[in-house]
């Protein structure tokens, strides 16, 4: 086994921030989180589907979910309550910069497209921060670089940029054709990647050019980065793999253990980038605490 993968234990680190207003933001989530009435996940993925997933960073939940009737918080028991629910969340994003600061796009429930929207108390309450170039826009494909918080991505039509947190927005380029979801990297703000129908594909130069980055001719159907510069990939009939942003072609096999399942949507723990979530197309929840060779369903009870 290569060398960059011996040491996985290294990439553990602590995480914390703690003040006057983040303590207020959290006591008024726990009190958003606790008078709402709870449901299983089971029950939730009946009605309604996921377009997002994140760890929550402040308060009590585990999870947040973004969903086509708003956005839920989930306990460690796979228990989900409505935070809000202002909109079906078509496109979703953590600020790497800010534990209770979240982007999003879609369609609010009075109809037509809710352009960019930012939240900065953990999802409870949104303001559009922008119409987008053309708007409003409706990103269904959405991302905040995490090598420079105020450069997101998102996919209307063309694939749109801003530079300066989702205020101002500029045509980029286009996203390779069958795209499912984009990611950014941890190494560069014009990096981006492209998991699509005929494999990977990644940009230098904020998608106005595209090369393959492995898997041509095979379906992607996600693609996440860490902050400590590992990228994750599901291809379909392989399973979910990882490499380095600067080892690409070096893929290290971790799980195939999804059932019929397609994995979407994923999610690192900044706090502690061994556990991962992720969404399916089916709306199941896995969770691994591990760093992707061990799953299970959030919710489900394991032997």
């Amino acid at each position: 086994m290569s060398k960059t993968y011996v040491n996985r234990g290294a990439r553990l680190h602590k995480f914390w921030k703690s003040n006057f207003v983040l303590g207020v933001a959290i006591f008024v989530m726990l009190g958003v989180f606790t008078s709402a009435r709870a449901e299983p996940l089971a029950t939730l993925s009946q009605h309604t589907h996921y377009h997002g997933i994140a760890f929550n960073r402040a308060g009590s939940a585990a999870l947040l979910l973004a969903t086509h009737h708003g956005l839920f918080a989930v306990d460690k028991v796979g228990e989900a309550t409505l935070v809000s629910e202002i909109q079906d969340y078509m496109g979703f994003s953590v600020d790497p910069s800010d534990a209770l600061s979240y982007y999003g796009s879609g369609h609010p429930a009075e109809g037509g497209n809710s352009g960019v929207l930012r939240s900065r108390d953990g999802g409870a309450t949104w303001n559009m921060i922008s119409e987008g170039a053309g708007g409003p826009v409706d990103f269904h494909q959405m991302d905040v670089s995490l090598a420079d918080p105020a450069t997101i991505y998102g996919n209307y039509g063309a694939l749109q940029v801003s530079h300066d947190g989702g205020h101002s927005w500029s045509v980029s380029g286009e996203l390779p054709e069958k795209a499912i979801t984009i990611a950014t990297s941890s190494v560069s703000a014009g990096r981006l990647f492209v998991a699509s129908e005929d494999g990977l594909f990644v940009s230098e130069d904020s998608g106005q050019g595209w090369v393959s980055a492995g898997f041509a001719g095979q379906v992607v159907s996600t693609v996440r980065t860490g902050s400590d510069g590992i990228i994750f990939v599901f291809v379909l009939g392989q399973g979910l793999m990882e490499s380095k942003e600067d080892e690409l072609g070096q893929w290290q096999p971790l799980s195939n253990a999804f059932g019929e399942s397609i994995p979407l949507h994923m999610a690192i723990d900044s706090s502690t980038p061994l556990r991962l979530a992720l969404t399916t197309h089916d709306q199941k929840v896995f969770l691994s605490e591990n760093g992707g060779l061990d799953w299970h369903i959030l919710g489900e009870v394991t032997p």
